[in-house]
């Protein structure tokens, strides 16, 4: 994910900051702050992928994290403050360098407004070898998705207009291994701030092992397929925030629980309080949290009870439960755990810790969730999830009397590419459309995965002409993907059905009508799109 300068800057800002303050006030509090406004700036650039910025915070963290005992007296020894201080000026400045660079993209996606197409937008992207025809697939696969990659040679030094943040694939088959380490090295101390990603790289520890110390990024192996590279590069340039991890606090001390809420919010992690355990029910159905951190001695209720009045309630049996306390008895740890909880931290406890633990358990539980409601071909809502997401959205837009189109999309003459391919080609292309559509869409558009070759599509704020534009614009451009089978290529078309609300009033409604509106573009000669049959208006090219 890629973050706006400004994100950048915000955080770059508070680190110094807190730095400063621990300058003017050298204590063991002070030294606390900066600590967690350390781990929240490393957090955040493993998020937004920037990688060799976290390089040089994850050094800071770890030596920071060094000094973080309640033996070290404050203030550290000047060696110690020298040292910090040096690696603060560094990396607030490589971040002010970075942010300078970086160029914001936040309107990359389609605004259905405004319709006006829009490719991906990336820093440059540059292919590194010996022998341009090996790689002529790859860019043209990259070119389909707006990620146009110019060839570069390993013996000519990439040209001064490359920026500071490329994205750079090297091929290393084309490289003696003897190479790799300079090779690699001199472009990661150029380029400190861009990706690079090795490939061709050998299933070999050894190998694997130089390219990733050298500098490389990541390596994807040798053989792998065109597709599966520009699906790792797409993912690299996804820019759609994850929603903001969210912590329910069930906690009776209120000067405890603020302490708690402080700590987890300086690294964005949104938060809800419970003084009152009985209240923690109610609670967990209004704010829907990832996460539970609860005391273990409350007035009233112990956590251990409350755990199990929540584990009786289906909804919330996987919803993790961190328990806070200044138990140390490990016997009673345990029965704590045996008895609804998923992890103890003992009191008092250490906010780096903390923070870490409380992501862990959330990514754990998120990919969890993610397997029941994102279909796994596509990575987009499945058929129920999307249907769902369709009724939440269509009771919004019902309550500030805009427009909703739905759109029903469907592969052309499908089976004729199974039967003729093969199903692992034919799953290359329902992931085609799949990535076209995600990348030309907005955030708050719904993509869903409706069954088959067939796709739900959600467009809030749209009425039917907007989206007959905007979708016809995917539809011309993913006819013109070229898809590999072999050493020859094939092309596949789409089809699609527009309904809009208020015209048609519920969910249901809109996705019948719209598979109406498919089936008379079907009908009509395919590779189209057509609205609802009230509006009939058909656009043929």
């Amino acid at each position: 994910m890629l973050c706006s300068p400004e994100e950048l800057l915000q955080k770059n800002q508070a680190l110094s900051n807190t730095w400063q303050r621990y300058q003017a006030v050298p204590s063991f509090d002070s030294f606390v702050e900066l600590a967690v406004s350390i781990n929240s700036f490393t957090e955040f650039l493993i998020d937004k992928g920037i990688t060799a910025l976290h390089h040089a915070s994850h050094q800071l963290e770890q030596v920071t994290l060094a000094l973080f005992n309640k033996d070290v007296v404050h203030p550290l020894p000047q060696a110690a403050v020298d040292d910090l201080n040096e690696r603060v000026l560094a990396l607030t400045r490589l971040a002010s360098s970075h942010a300078t660079a970086t160029v914001d993209l936040s309107e990359r996606r389609l605004d259905a407004l405004h319709p006006s197409l829009q490719t991906t937008q990336t820093g440059q992207t540059w292919l590194i070898g010996h022998d341009p025809a090996a790689w002529a697939e790859l860019q043209a696969q990259l070119g389909y998705f707006g990620m146009a990659a110019q060839f570069a040679s390993w013996e000519a030094p990439l040209p001064d207009n490359v920026g500071d943040a490329p994205l750079l694939l090297l091929d290393m088959s084309s490289l003696p291994e003897t190479e790799w380490c300079e090779r690699i090295q001199g472009l990661r101390q150029r380029f400190e701030m861009g990706q690079l990603i090795g490939l061709g790289v050998r299933s070999d520890f050894e190998q694997l092992q130089q390219a990733l110390r050298g500098g490389c990024d990541s390596c994807l192996l040798e053989g792998t397929p065109s597709h599966t590279i520009v699906e790792h590069i797409m993912e690299l340039n996804e820019r759609q925030d994850r929603e903001a991890y969210r912590v329910l606090i069930v906690e009776d001390s209120k000067t405890a629980s603020h302490l708690i809420r402080r700590t987890l919010e300086e690294n964005q992690i949104v938060t809800e309080i419970v003084n009152d355990p009985r209240q923690t029910l109610n609670a967990l159905r209004q704010f829907n949290p990832d996460l539970i951190l609860m005391d273990m001695y409350m007035p009233n209720c112990t956590g251990v009870e409350a755990a199990r009045v929540i584990r009786q309630h289906n909804e919330f049996l996987s919803t993790p439960i961190v328990y806070l306390s200044g138990e140390t008895n490990v016997a009673l740890q345990v029965d704590a755990m045996r008895l609804g909880g998923d992890h103890f931290l003992t009191k008092p406890f250490n906010p780096v810790f903390l923070n870490a633990i409380v992501k862990s358990k959330i990514d754990r539980y998120r990919a969890l969730r993610r397997t029941m409601y994102h279909d796994s071909l596509t990575g987009l809502l499945n058929h129920s999830s999307g249907k769902n997401t369709l009724d939440m959205l269509l009771s919004s837009v019902e309550q500030e009397g805009d427009f909703l189109s739905v759109v029903m999309m469907d592969i052309d003459h499908f089976k004729q590419v199974n039967d003729t391919y093969g199903h692992p080609v034919g799953d290359q292309v329902i992931r085609s459309l799949s990535w076209l559509l995600k990348q030309r869409l907005r955030k708050q558009d719904i993509i869903c995965r409706y069954g088959g070759e067939e796709f739900l599509i959600g467009l809030p704020h749209t009425h039917a002409e907007q989206a007959l534009d905007i979708m016809n614009r995917i539809r011309r451009d993913f006819a013109e993907i070229q898809h590999p089978y072999g050493n020859r290529h094939f092309s596949v078309t789409a089809s699609g059905g527009i309904a809009t609300y208020p015209l048609f009033q519920t969910g249901d409604a809109l996705i019948k009508a719209a598979d109406r509106a498919l089936y008379q573009a079907k009908h009509g000669g395919r590779n189209r799109i057509h609205t609802d049959e009230t509006r009939a208006r058909l656009v043929v090219e």
